[in-house]
């Protein structure tokens, strides 16, 4: 990506935003993320259903902000300067490469994309239109997830080598929208809270693991057709499509190894959220908001635990990264390729259950790409 075209989007105007799809994630955390921002104006929103995106302009828009039924309208305006995508995974790819093509600067909500080849089609837009692509993966502006993230790039943990990434739910089945829809969102807990979890993880061990390789995943679906307590209320079985838990095992051209647990319905006891890596002087447990390192020191074990950091919306910290790559031409935190690599692992695990048996991690590498 140019640094010299992207530092051609500078101005003192406020910065020009449409949101494609205004359903709870836009509601939730992009539009609350733009409002809080003085120099973003949020001047259209489009929806299927018409009128959430009426709603969006009376309730969100700046002055003259209008609604769309279709995306392609939308992106047809010249004022519009960037996009938050924030519609049923199976339509990330196909509007985001439509907003890229528009000359759109996008935020596109996780998972990138379903399959690989979509996402690496994403990436190469992005490149072809000298465009700003970044990826809804707030977990990486958490204050623990940058220190972190530092220990491990001076060397604290020295060579990580293991990790488990963990989204787990005893009970916390999404009963709105589309979640329990296979063909809408490609998957259940293992594409809706995994993916911010393998995210984290791989982000946190750095490239120098190397490319994935090999997967050994399995899923389930063996709660879905016992309806109980759920912290959201009730599912209807006969529209639970998706697995309500799965698993998988990567390795990585280094010989790392990382594990990946999630669901939305298991017996367990605990929900823990977060990751769990190893190195060869130290390991750290970034876990539901709190980060402990443990190493050997002197002949003794020692754990330290480190305070949580502001308690200010990851989202709303996101958004204000986004807009301030598109105003100042910054590289985004969560860059294309690596979001990528996700898809690329959550289709293998996928392929993986299906077969029976370990598979091939599909495509490209970021050093490829």
């Amino acid at each position: 990506m140019s640094k010299m075209a992207l530092r051609g989007m500078v101005t003192k105007r406020k910065t020009r935003v449409g949101i494609i799809g205004v359903g709870g994630i836009a509601r939730g955390a992009h539009i609350p993320g733009y409002q809080k921002l003085p120099d973003v104006e949020l001047v259209a929103f489009c929806d299927i259903i018409p009128e959430r995106a009426k709603q969006g302009v009376e309730e969100f828009g700046a002055p003259g902000a209008k609604a769309y039924e279709d995306y392609r309208e939308l992106l047809a305006r010249d004022d519009i300067d960037a996009v938050s995508v924030c519609t049923p995974n199976a339509l990330h790819a196909e509007i985001t490469i439509a907003a890229l093509d528009a000359g759109k600067h996008v935020i596109c909500e996780k998972p990138m994309a379903i399959r690989p080849e979509e996402a690496w089609a994403m990436v190469e837009a992005a490149k072809r239109n000298d465009r700003i692509l970044t990826i809804g993966y707030q977990s990486r502006f958490g204050d623990d997830a940058q220190l972190l993230k530092s220990m491990i790039e001076d060397g604290v943990l020295g060579e990580v080598y293991y990790a488990r990434a963990l989204a787990l739910r005893r009970r916390g089945v999404p009963t709105w929208g589309v979640f329990l829809d296979k063909d809408k969102q490609g998957g259940g807990p293992l594409i809706d809270i995994g993916t911010h979890a393998l995210d984290l993880t791989l982000w946190l061990m750095g490239p120098g693991i190397g490319r994935p390789v090999w997967a050994l995943g399995a899923t389930f679906r063996k709660l879905a057709d016992r309806p109980g307590y759920n912290l959201w209320g009730p599912w209807d079985p006969a529209k639970f499509q998706v697995e309500d838990s799965g698993f998988g095992l990567i390795t990585f051209e280094s010989g790392a190894v990382v594990s990946v647990e999630t669901s939305w319905a298991l017996n367990i006891r605990e929900s823990p959220f977060g990751t769990i890596i190893a190195g060869t002087r130290a390991g750290a447990e970034l876990v539901d908001g709190q980060l402990r390192v443990n190493t050997d020191e002197r002949g003794r074990l020692v754990d330290q635990t480190f305070n949580p950091g502001r308690s200010d919306s990851l989202h709303h910290r996101e958004i204000a990264h986004f807009i301030e790559c598109v105003r100042e031409g910054k590289e985004p935190l969560v860059k294309p390729e690596e979001a990528a690599v996700v898809v690329q692992i959550l289709d293998a695990i996928y392929r993986s259950a299906e077969a029976r048996r370990p598979v091939e991690v599909w495509g490209k590498t970021p050093a490829q790409a």
